[in-house]
């Protein structure tokens, strides 16, 4: 039997790949839908201006739309909504004892609040044990793919240093995005907040969880963050100082054969290779290597030496399925079968 969910801004572009991808989840199920007030009592094939290329899934199409006034039935809640509004409202109903998988970055900092990639730090989610409700964030949609290969290099050879300079699909600004004159023959070489987002939540990721909290990971890391006109999939160029000096072949060796809690645990979302390395000098590329792993894998490419820093490849992560939606339910999936969610 499957375990009801209820599923907070489901109008939105997130809130479509929740949907989607939960739609025959063999954990959880979809009993409720909360958007604002414009599609409150509605259905949601009326509300919702669905921009997926699959059709929306017949039953969660016919379900009614509640406003977020109302208050979800459920226990489990996914968290599609806009920043602004989620950091009150998610916390409310934390304290009410709900389990809340958020895709927003309100709480994400917050001491009591874990930031969890399930291939890097499973060991976090000893920050909501034995507590009533909780929050349990993903990361920015640039560090979700950013972590993991830097997890299994951080692990095996150490890190001193990071930088990354990332070029971002358009759908990372949500729907409607960013003006077409903004962008359309355009790139746009700075995105508000988002360097600072990559920075501390990387550090958080990666550093040591404690009852008090989680104390950051101890490198160095710096982002320059773009928009180029790409739909879905953020690429990612990554230099990397290592604390140990390594070669290209050990690093490709370790990035290959990483595998982690999601895959020995064989979770429903998680893919069967988190960090798919590929040969070819002109891969990674969103259109081609986004969808890898059902959306899930980060594709990288590119591997080779660096003169000032070391080493140094490029990535490509699906921005809402592994930096959203994806990572949100591999999240709770996670904490479902660790038994953190007693429902």
């Amino acid at each position: 039997m499957r375990v009801p969910v209820s599923l907070l801004g489901a109008t939105g572009s997130v809130g479509q790949r929740f949907v989607s991808m939960l739609a025959d989840h063999p954990f959880f199920e979809i009993v409720e839908l909360f958007a604002s007030e414009k599609s409150a009592g509605k259905s949601y094939r009326e509300s919702v201006n669905w921009i997926l290329d699959t059709p929306i899934p017949e039953r969660i199409g016919e379900i009614q739309v509640k406003s977020l006034e109302h208050t979800p039935s459920t226990r489990i809640v996914f968290s599609a909504l806009p920043s602004d509004i989620a950091g009150v409202l998610e916390r409310k109903l934390a304290g009410e004892g709900r389990f809340i998988f958020t895709n927003a970055s309100t709480n994400r900092m917050a001491d009591d609040v874990p930031i969890i990639v399930p291939e890097v730090n499973p060991d976090h989610l000893e920050l909501i044990k034995g507590k009533k409700g909780f929050i349990v964030a993903n990361p920015n949609c640039t560090t979700s793919g950013l972590v993991i290969p830097l997890k299994a290099i951080m692990d095996a050879f150490g890190l001193e240093k990071v930088l990354v300079v990332t070029m971002q699909a358009i759908s990372g600004a949500g729907y409607p995005g960013i003006p077409a004159l903004s962008i359309y023959d355009n790139l746009v070489p700075h995105i508000d907040r988002e360097e600072d987002k990559v920075r501390r939540e990387s550090l958080k990721i990666l550093g040591r969880a404690s009852k008090s909290g989680v104390e950051p990971a101890d490198f160095e890391i710096d982002a320059r963050c773009t928009r180029v006109p790409v739909r879905d999939g953020h690429t990612e160029v990554v230099f990397i100082k290592t604390r140990e000096k390594v070669s290209v072949r050990e690093v490709r060796d370790i990035l290959s054969s990483f595998r982690a809690m999601p895959q020995r645990m064989e979770l429903p979302t998680a893919p069967d290779v988190p960090v798919i390395v590929t040969d070819d000098r002109f891969r990674p590329q969103p259109y081609t290597d986004r969808m890898n792993g059902n959306g899930m894998s980060v594709t990288l490419g590119n591997l080779r030496d660096d003169a000032i820093m070391g080493i140094t490849f490029t990535i490509v992560v699906h921005n809402t399925v592994r930096g959203a939606a994806g990572g949100s339910i591999l999240n709770a999936e996670l904490a479902y079968k660790l038994g953190y969610l007693e429902v």
